[in-house]
């Protein structure tokens, strides 16, 4: 496939930071265009491959393993969880330059909060909604969903939309108010995410009555703390992100419950952890999240299995 005509730095390298899960399927469909992709990544990757409803794509990449040999670029996508951000200061403080995009691919909703101190790119975050699997370095599967990510309304957003993101097939909805999107994107995580990697099961363990009720009330809690924070966030608003999570195809995992399984740190300060520090800026009792933040600290400190 043809790059994008309209794109003046369709030459440029598109640097993907992070090549897990996210990384790995966003990369494939970008590298369906024709552009040259740049893993970096600590374990070696030769090639990407990705299965998802519409078949499977592969496609060579370039791996680099030094922070010091990554090439700067316009493009430059950041794929690992929240909390590694320490670890991809390096990748990114290189591969940026002032009149880069920095798409954040990662959860939460602090994502310029976040990264700004790393980069001096322009931030453009994005919110995703494919559920992707790894299955092993640069080998992933994914179900594609009607809006596969969402970006602000903004013009370096739309430089993403409109120039990287051009012809790889991604649904792609640049939003009036994103602060409300991230907050309703953030609702699918502080459920699906904690409860999975808690109970070790995939999403259907939502749909069991006494799991359903604490759902409920995480998300209650998260939607009034959000409401604190500016979003914009109707009534029903839990009960029909438990419905949309609870209708997921069978066998529907979370990034949460893959690192546990993995033995992999969580990211649970970004998603729980932020609920109950703005709930306690804003007075918002949160007991629910509050107990899982703690049942999720005592994952990471206690002895192994």
């Amino acid at each position: 496939m043809a790059l994008p005509i309209h794109d003046p730095y369709a030459n440029d390298p598109v640097v993907v930071i992070g090549m897990g899960a996210i990384g790995s399927t966003i990369a494939a469909k970008i590298a369906r265009t024709g552009r040259r992709i740049v893993a970096c990544a600590c374990s070696p990757i030769e090639s990407i491959t990705l299965t998802d409803d519409t078949g499977s794509i592969s496609a060579p990449v370039e791996w680099i393993e030094d922070p010091k040999s990554v090439p700067s670029s316009r493009w430059v996508l950041l794929a690992t969880k929240m909390h590694h951000i320490q670890t991809a200061s390096p990748w990114l403080r290189r591969a940026a330059h002032p009149d880069s995009r920095v798409l954040v691919l990662q959860n939460g909703v602090e994502h310029r909060e976040r990264v700004a101190p790393h980069t001096i790119g322009c931030i453009v975050p994005a919110l995703v909604y494919i559920n992707a699997e790894r299955l092993g370095p640069g080998v992933a599967k994914a179900r594609m969903t009607p809006r596969d990510l969402v970006l602000p309304n903004d013009p370096q957003a739309t430089d993403v939309a409109t120039g990287l993101l051009a012809g790889t097939g991604l649904r792609v909805d640049l939003s009036d108010d994103f602060l409300t999107e991230a907050w309703v994107k953030l609702l699918t995580n502080l459920a699906a995410n904690p409860i999975t990697a808690l109970t070790e099961r995939r999403v259907a363990v939502l749909k069991e009555p006494l799991v359903e009720t604490l759902a409920l009330r995480v998300l209650e809690e998260a939607v009034t703390v959000g409401r604190a924070a500016g979003a914009t966030l109707p009534e029903g608003q839990a009960r029909s992100t438990l419905a949309w999570l609870q209708a997921l195809p069978e066998g529907s995992t979370s990034s949460m419950l893959q690192d546990r399984l993995a033995g992999r740190s969580l990211e649970y300060d970004g998603l729980t952890g932020v609920v109950v520090r703005l709930g306690q800026d804003y007075g918002i009792p949160t007991p629910a999240n509050s107990g899982l933040l703690a049942l999720l600290s005592a994952l990471q400190t206690g002895a192994p299995r």
